[in-house]
Formats: C-alpha cells, structure tokens, sequence
C-alpha cells in the first residue's frame, strides 16, 4: 500500500464507547475497535494537518473478553458517584493504514512532501510514537510496534463470519470533508475470521449532523513543514 504502515497496538484495557451507554453514565465498550479509534492511533504515531490517515482493515489478535471496573467520574456537583465501566481485556490489534494529503487545506499545500511525510512515519512508529498511545479512553494506555499484517496466529482464524451490528464509524470534521459540519459516521461491519476491513468515511451512507463547526486554519506561522522536521530528527541522531 503506497504510503502504508502496519503495526501491532496493545494494553491491558480498552474502552471503545458505545454512545448508547454514555447517557446512563455507565460505559459499555464495542466489541472491537472503531475505525476513529484506530485513526486516532495512527495519529498519535505521527499526524499533521497536511496529512489524512485511512485505516484500511484491523485484525483481532486475543479473544474478546469484557471486564467491569467501578469507577469514580467527575461530578462537578459535588456528589459521590459511582459508575461501572466495562472494559476490553487484553486487547491486541494488528492494523493497516495510510495516509492521503488532505486536499480540502489548500493552506498546507507547500507541506505536500510525500517521501519525507512517510519516511517521518515510520521512523515515529520505530519510535513508539509521537503522542501518548491509548485505546478508546484516555485511562486504557497503549503501545505500538511495528509488525507485518496477517502475520502470527489469532484466537479468530478459521472463526467465519462475525456481524457486529450497527456501530459507529467514525466522525467527520470540517477540514476533512469540506463541510462546516460535525458529523457522526455509522455502518455495520462484518468480521471475517478475525479480519475487518474498513469502508472509507466517504463511503458511509448512515451520517448525522451534529453541531456546525469551522475548520482550525494551519499555515506556515503554526506548522513546521515536512522538510523542518526532518531536519530535526537528523540532528536528534535518527537517520
């Protein structure tokens, strides 16, 4: 895949929301992960407004195993709250992404350096990435590796078909789509012997407006280009 990169992500929790739970303020996580969950994950390894990543397809490596923990939330009231949480066990994923230049930020069009972009990418998942990792939830910590897709055993090879529902997608931002809008993706994926591969967020037909939104605008005042950090990481001592 031009511009790919595949990685193993793991942690001892993961917390993918099913927003049907949030109301009651008990969280129940999917299954297994979203596609903004993983996009989330590739870009904390390395992310810049220049760039759009695309998750391609994600492999279930442990079986899916739910633990409930009790929890403290925040009350802003000042009451003493309780709430069950019901975590992911042991999750380990196996994934398949790239990135694509964001056409819709003419603003970052002198940043489009496609071999430097990629290089910088790998070199950041090396590394363990740019930014703290995490599962769904900012409590469930995470690590990445870099790996080769399909390769080792999964507790879901030979498993068949595995229909999951309706889940949601992901989530559409201005300065990805175009539109002055923040919307919610929805779609029902299958799981195929432990494999999910992703439709594009543009090709989700379930979408609902949220809110209206203004995309942030990035230029040269507030992004160092492609070529900047590369020159940084030389002197760092990564070639």
């Amino acid at each position: 895949m031009r511009n790919g990169i595949e990685f193993i992500v793991y942690g001892d929790y993961a917390l993918f929301t099913d927003p049907l739970t949030k109301l009651g303020g008990e969280k129940l996580s999917y299954q297994v992960p979203t596609y903004q969950a993983l996009k989330g994950v590739a870009e904390s390894i390395y992310w810049k407004p220049t760039l759009l990543m695309i998750v391609d397809e994600v492999r279930v490596m442990n079986p899916i195993r739910m633990e409930s923990k009790g929890i403290r939330p925040l009350d802003y009231g000042g009451g003493n709250t309780l709430a069950n949480y019901t975590y992911l066990k042991s999750p380990c994923y196996q994934v398949r992404a790239h990135f694509e230049f964001n056409m819709n930020r003419p603003d970052m069009a002198y940043d489009r350096n496609e071999n430097k972009h990629h290089n910088i990418l790998k070199r950041s998942l090396q590394a363990g990435g740019r930014r703290d990792i995490f599962l769904g939830a900012r409590e469930c910590q995470a690590y990445v590796e870099p790996c080769v897709f399909g390769e080792g055993e999964s507790f879901y090879s030979n498993y068949g078909d595995i229909h999951l529902g309706t889940m949601v997608h992901g989530i559409n931002y201005p300065d990805e789509t175009g539109r002055d809008q923040f919307e919610v993706r929805l779609w029902n994926p299958v799981m195929k012997d432990g494999v999910i591969k992703f439709i594009r967020p543009e090709q989700c037909t379930e979408v609902r407006e949220i809110a209206d939104m203004k995309p942030k605008w990035f230029n040269e005042s507030n992004v160092e280009s492609a070529d900047e950090l590369l020159a940084q990481l030389e002197v760092e001592g990564n070639p």
